[in-house]
């Protein structure tokens, strides 16, 4: 009777240091999960901000003013233009 006893206390420890480990690693993991959604939040920002960015940097008007100023381009004379139409 007493080696019953003792084997299922050894199994009611076994299954409470069990419980106790897997609530740690479900906190853990919990953490972990949270901060990695925080980092996708502030990437999704950043991604926002970037295409703000690149859409003000790709604007017609900043392109032409710039291939005017640095590139020293400007519009052909009006014969030289030819336009070409897609073959239907």
């Amino acid at each position: 009777m007493v080696r019953i006893d003792a084997v299922l206390v050894a199994l009611a420890v076994a299954s409470a240091l069990g419980v106790v480990a897997s609530q740690h690693q479900a906190r853990r993991i919990h953490g972990e999960y949270e901060r990695e959604r925080v980092r996708a939040q502030a990437l999704e920002v950043e991604w926002g901000q970037l295409q703000l960015e690149q859409s003000t940097w790709a604007t017609h008007g900043r392109v032409e003013k710039l291939a005017r100023d640095r590139l020293h381009m400007q519009l052909p004379p009006e014969g030289q233009v030819l336009v070409v139409e897609p073959q239907s």
